[in-house]
């Protein structure tokens, strides 16, 4: 409840609250300012040169400078938001980062600070010594309500009793109107969240929590939690969270922020191969083949099939003419040069055998057909040569035009993107490399050339790329390669010294390795997060994969690949599975990986999704997925979800439906409201709500089902719920996922019967 400043019984406890308060912000301005004054001044010592030592130490000191002044900014909002008086008659203020005064005395303790965690586990049963639990409510840097919570009347003094005030904060933030952005909940985290946000690191934890249990918002404020509380482990590693979408992305990147951690990358599925940015969605069937397990071994395949050896019906190139008898025979310099078949099968087993990705192997492949083509050299020419003359003839058939494309054809050097499209466009490359597969489920493979990537394409991708590895070829001489080796590891040494010199290394704040890095680029110096970002082959201290229930058997081996030390949280809901490749059990996706070492955590109570709403949903979960049990909402909506006959494609269609949007608007006020549409309708209603700049910032989205996964509006109109349930085989999940969007009100619009599972719905006219 929001409190006003001339309520005569509150100015007392307001004002108390203001000063100290006041007295923080005080605090994080003057830390503000002495950070940036240092941090100025580590640049500054740049500028007139200096030793080695000198410049590496600069850059240990910035880059903390730089990571402390951008968490200390991150706070801002909601500095303090609460408070806890104990038995002893102590008392905690409680905040987003913990802040000392002038004499080194805590005066703010950080949320994750074991102190602080009475303030988020205290119940009347289980009051843990706890008398008081006070919630501030701020507007900028002012106090403008409390809720209190007494656990124990009697030990409050009197003047404590007479200044009781407030309602449940938990409630109170529910009402609030959606801003188009998830916000953090850190001061009103739950007891079962709170469970799940300190969790221990290691192993995988699964949050099942059906519509409005806040299973997302408590992740990310675990993943603020791990950063905090094992800060050496994570820091160095950073943690990766997938979303369903870029623009689920986008709709929580404020809350991590705000918690004071930047350490974390924010990824969609799309997005987890560098350099392609999918967004785009197969058909269900399409998707079905393309995440299923056996596609890990048709990419092997299709590699094998590149992998080649000279027969009857292969025509390496222009200049190579190959045969089963003769092997490849190359002209160069007019003398044709010969390697057997045999040469060739040995050459090609002994490069597969070495366990080296096939873009390494190559270089084995080729040393042995050249090697080859030097001794048919020198046999032709008659002078039997030594170790130096073959090496300097192999070096001198490298550079023939004619010797690279003998080897290119038989041993080519491939990217992940030729690779799999290579495959994909191919209904000989798929006969070849996916014999088992049906027909019908090659054919549901086969795409046009050039077509965009989609997300179900990015497993594949990563597969490939797994198989293929670095292009040796395209890198430098192997001699430049020792030498920057070499470089790199005198670099690691003096800057471990530098780290032994400062004390930072006894205190694992920085890694010998990051800071030679720093050294070396002479740019500006980027975080954890981003030199994550752009290394497919990083290895995260942990990974959130939120809507985990949508990620098929390919996409959980590219997941895997980020995490090998298997430090998981796995969010999602079985009942809300939309995509038809996805979960039915976390044990089918887990298993694999984990299994024996993942636990799992129920949240039963949806705090979002009013009791009305929440009625009708269950009525879809008993319809569609009869085992799943929904949660137990715990407030009321004030407004009946109700059904509306109409007919978008009639005429006046469009314009009526315009006119019930405009309706909605006007009685939520300030709030959101989306319009989710089946996919086949997106475009044409889009085009009624033209909108600037991003969808979560404008009053009426509309969109797919797919889009509005993990999103939450104060109202949500549905349009043809019908269709919804028979777009795909996972329709009724869908049609689960689109009615419980809603924070306030609920409209369904249809132009037929309503589905029976919608029984409940009010029926009204537009």
């Amino acid at each position: 409840m929001e409190l006003r400043q001339h309520d005569s019984a509150l100015a007392e406890p307001l004002q108390a609250e203001q000063v100290h308060v006041t007295r923080l912000y005080d605090r994080l301005d003057t830390a503000r300012k002495e950070t940036a004054a240092a941090l100025r001044a580590e640049y500054a010592r740049g500028e007139s040169g200096g030793s080695h030592q000198a410049r590496v130490e600069r850059e240990v000191a910035a880059g903390e400078h730089a990571r402390r002044l951008a968490q200390l900014f991150g706070v801002e909002r909601d500095l303090c938001f609460g408070r806890i008086d104990d038995t002893d008659g102590e008392t905690l203020y409680i905040g987003r980062i913990g802040l000392r005064d002038e004499d080194r005395e805590i005066i703010l303790t950080d949320w994750r600070a074991p102190a602080a965690r009475p303030f988020y586990t205290a119940t009347p049963a289980t009051p843990e010594s706890l008398v008081r639990r006070r919630h501030l409510h701020l507007r900028e840097r002012t106090v403008v309500g409390l809720d209190d919570e007494v656990f124990d009347l009697e030990r409050l003094s009197e003047g404590d009793r007479r200044t009781l005030v407030g309602e449940a904060a938990l409630l109170a933030a529910l009402r609030r109107e959606r801003t188009g952005r998830m916000s953090d909940v850190v001061a009103t985290i739950q007891a079962e969240q709170d469970r799940v946000i300190r969790s221990g690191l290691a192993g995988a934890l699964v949050v099942q929590g059906g519509p409005g249990t806040g299973k997302t918002v408590a992740a990310l404020h675990r993943a603020a939690f791990l950063l905090y509380t094992h800060r050496t482990t994570l820091e160095r590693r950073g943690i990766l969270v997938v979303g369903p979408s870029p623009l689920f992305s986008r709709y929580i990147g404020q809350v991590l922020p705000s918690l004071g951690e930047t350490d974390v990358v924010l990824s969609s599925l799309g997005e987890l191969y560098p350099g392609v940015r999918a967004t785009a969605s197969d058909t269900p069937a399409t998707a079905v083949v393309k995440g299923d397990a056996r596609m890990a071994g048709v990419v092997a395949a299709a590699l094998r099939d590149r992998q080649r050896v000279p027969d009857g019906d292969l025509w390496v190139a222009i200049t190579v003419r190959t045969s089963l008898r003769d092997g490849v025979e190359v002209v160069v310099e007019r003398m044709t040069l010969t390697v057997d078949h045999d040469t060739c099968v040995r050459a090609r087993d002994r490069a597969r055998t070495s366990r080296h990705p096939h873009n390494v192997a190559r270089r084995l492949f080729m040393m042995d057909i050249l090697k080859a083509l030097a001794a048919d050299e020198a046999e032709q020419l008659g002078s039997p040569p030594d170790e130096e003359d073959l090496r300097y003839a192999r070096k001198a058939l490298w550079s023939q035009d004619a010797v690279r494309d003998a080897v290119d054809g038989l041993w080519p050097s491939l990217t992940p993107e030729q690779l799999i499209a290579d495959l994909l466009t191919s209904s000989e490359a798929l006969g070849s490399a996916a014999p088992d597969l049906s027909e019908e489920e090659r054919a549901a493979l086969l795409r046009p050339p050039g077509a965009p990537w989609t997300v179900d394409d990015v497993p594949l991708l990563d597969e490939a790329a797994e198989l293929l590895g670095e292009d040796e070829d395209a890198g430098p001489p192997a001699d430049v390669v020792r030498a920057t080796e070499e470089e790199r590891e005198a670099e690691e040494r003096y800057a471990r010294g530098v780290l032994e010199f400062t004390g930072l290394l006894e205190d694992e704040m920085m890694a010998a390795d990051i800071l030679a890095g720093r050294h070396r680029d002479t740019g500006p110096v980027i975080t954890t997060a981003e030199r994550a970002r752009r290394d497919r082959r990083w290895a995260y201290g942990h990974v959130i994969v939120d809507e985990a229930q949508e990620l098929s058997a390919m996409a959980w081996r590219t997941v895997m690949r980020r995490i090998p030390a298997r430090s998981l949280t796995v969010v999602g809901d079985i009942a809300q599975t939309g995509s038809a490749a996805g979960a039915r059990s976390w044990e089918e996706m887990l298993d694999p990986y984990v299994k024996g070492r993942w636990r799992q955590e129920h949240l039963l109570v949806s705090y979002r999704t009013p009791v009305e709403i929440m009625r009708v949903a269950a009525d879809v979960l008993r319809a569609v997925a009869p085992d799943q049990e929904p949660p137990e909402s715990v407030r009321d909506g004030g407004s009946p979800p109700r059904a509306v006959r109409l007919d978008p494609d009639a005429p006046g269609g469009p314009a009526a439906l315009e006119a019930l949007v405009a309706d909605e608007l006007a009685e939520i006020g300030e709030g959101r409201l989306a319009v989710i549409v089946p996919d086949a309708r997106h475009a044409w209603i889009s085009a009624l709500f033209p909108r600037e700049g991003d969808v979560l910032d404008v009053p009426v989205a509309v969109l797919t089902v797919t889009a509005a996964k993990g999103l939450e509006f104060d109202a949500v109109v549905v349009v043809e719920p019908e269709e919804i349930l028979t777009q795909t085989p996972m329709g009724g999940n869908d049609l689960y996922v689109a009615i419980t969007r809603a924070t306030r009100r609920l409209t369904v619009t249809h132009r037929g019967d309503l589905p029976p599972m919608l029984s409940r719905l009010e029926r009204h006219r537009p």
